[in-house]
């Protein structure tokens, strides 16, 4: 293990935060084992660390909402590891979750002053107060945000913004931050990245939990690394580079490089031909094609068709005009009934919500499409064929589960993902659609389901990668096409296009 400076705060500050000798047990499991970190005033540092490998149980320690078995928390030096959630909360702590807990059916003011006032109690919301101060945190953050507006209208950066003004508040002096970029363009994360350096610079401190390196090296000062519950590194990250980071989290040594992959053969008959596909406010025109064993990835802001346009295909929200071929055969794709009769398969980017029953067993998401394939002729689904086929894909996509009965909600992140991806592999498609593949997911999962996408496209399925991560998508596909409100506006070779080339034009700087 690396580390430097144990309990030492910053440059020499007395830490706000210390976590000392942390250790949770779950039954037989330890979750956390002998954990330390600390945060001063002004800091920001980073925790990472592969799915499972203790974060979220830190994070709720620190926060109250589990209680460690032995170890301390201290609060500018006071012990807080026994106090309840509200009391960290009043101490300035607060979580900002990769959902931003938001009340969408309020205005944006109301979701910043309404939750410190009922944390305080009172039986009559003072509105006029409440907005003032709304105004105020904005004012403080120099940020403009109409706070009359409902909440669900905003974009999902300014969704964030008053998820800060929301802790702020509450007269927050830590913030914990969940995979806070998930969701946003270059462009946000950079709004986003100075505004976090205004408020360390008033003394704000600041925890960001991250699985995007190059921007954990962009924003924070200091890396702590989780492994199996410990801490196997911890030092500036001024000493460090990806790889070190990398080889912490997973144990092992992750490639950059891009996979070694013959040029893919034009063929007679395209795995997929799509020709003139409209919808109206979403994309229009739109017109590729895709060989066997291609993967072709799609680029773009959030909002330029992407997603719009991976729905049509799978028949979530059918085009309005233009045609589809499969194999060569022009295929109506009205439904997704009509998308799974034409062997094509999406994993969405929303696995929670859309790609996932969370309270059913491992085997029981795996073979929910491939159930007519498995059925005898009697019309019988046995629990032996449903295994059988479950660990087929549990054992190829090196899902880590104790047994395919498990519930699927127990798995981590990473493991969640291979089974959606197992879910749709097992339903034999000819065309796979990878919405956003790798978002929440650690580096050395990411690693593991593109060794898995490219044995996929070896094996000649014709793959669809979207993606808001440029060195994914120059890591993996064959060819990229940019689009940008709703049109494609760029078709590059990969590898021999740049990736600032791609950068700039994704940015309007370049056509």
């Amino acid at each position: 293990m690396i580390e430097a400076d144990r309990h030492s705060g910053h440059a020499g500050r007395a830490p706000l935060l210390r976590v000392v000798d942390i250790v949770k047990n779950y039954g037989g499991i330890r979750a956390l084992s002998g954990v330390s970190l600390d945060v001063a005033a002004g800091e920001v540092i980073s925790l990472a660390g592969e799915n499972g490998s203790g974060k979220s149980t830190l994070i709720r320690a620190i926060a109250g909402i589990e209680r460690p078995d032995s170890g301390g928390i201290f609060i500018d030096g006071v012990d807080w590891t026994q106090r309840p959630p509200s009391d960290r909360i009043d101490a300035g702590v607060q979580i900002i979750y990769q959902d931003f807990a938001p009340l969408p059916n309020l205005t944006a003011g109301e979701n910043i002053w309404l939750p410190r006032q009922i944390s305080q109690g009172r039986r009559i919301v003072a509105r006029r107060e409440g907005m003032a101060l709304a105004r105020e945190v904005l004012a403080d953050m120099k940020v403009d945000i109409d706070l009359d507006r409902d909440l669900e209208e905003l974009s999902v950066a300014h969704k964030q913004v008053v998820a800060i003004a929301r802790a702020l508040a509450h007269k927050a002096r830590l913030l914990i931050m969940d995979e806070p970029t998930t969701a946003l363009t270059h462009r946000e994360v950079e709004q986003l990245f100075t505004l976090i350096r205004r408020l360390a610079a008033n003394g704000m401190g600041f925890i960001f939990v991250s699985h995007k390196l190059q921007e954990v090296s962009e924003i924070a000062e200091r890396a702590v690394v989780l492994r199996n519950g410990k801490v196997h590194l911890s030092a500036p990250l001024s000493q460090l580079n990806e790889a070190d980071i990398q080889r912490a989290m997973t144990g092992r040594e992750i490639s950059a490089k891009r996979y070694e992959r013959g040029p893919v053969a034009a063929v007679s008959t395209p795995r997929l031909e799509v020709s003139g596909l409209s919808r109206a406010g979403q994309y229009e025109h739109i017109g590729f094609s895709l060989q066997p064993g291609e993967i072709l990835g799609l680029a773009g802001l959030m909002g330029a068709g992407r997603t719009a346009l991976a729905k049509s295909i799978f028949g979530i929200a059918p085009a309005q005009a233009g045609s589809l071929k499969v194999d060569g055969q022009a295929t109506a794709i009205g439904s997704v009934a009509d998308a799974l009769a034409a062997r094509i398969a999406y994993v969405p980017e929303d696995r929670l919500s859309e790609g996932l029953f969370l309270n059913f067993s491992i085997r029981d998401n795996i073979v929910v499409r491939a159930v007519e394939r498995l059925t005898d002729r009697f019309g019988w689904l046995t629990g032996a064929r449903k295994s059988k086929e479950a660990y087929h894909w549990i054992d190829r996509l090196t899902i880590k589960a104790a047994s395919d009965k498990a519930p699927v909600s127990s798995l981590s992140g990473g493991n969640q993902q291979r089974v959606v991806l197992a879910k749709w592999l097992a339903s034999n498609p000819s065309i796979l659609i990878l919405n956003r593949p790798s978002v929440g997911v650690d580096v050395g999962s990411k690693s593991d389901l593109h060794e898995v996408v490219v044995e996929l496209a070896n094996d000649g399925l014709g793959v669809i990668v979207i993606s808001d991560d440029l060195p994914e998508l120059m890591q993996l596909c064959d060819r990229i096409l940019v689009l940008r409100n709703g049109r494609i506006v760029a078709e590059r070779q990969i590898p021999e296009t740049p990736e600032l080339e791609i950068l700039d034009i994704i940015n309007e700087t370049h056509s």
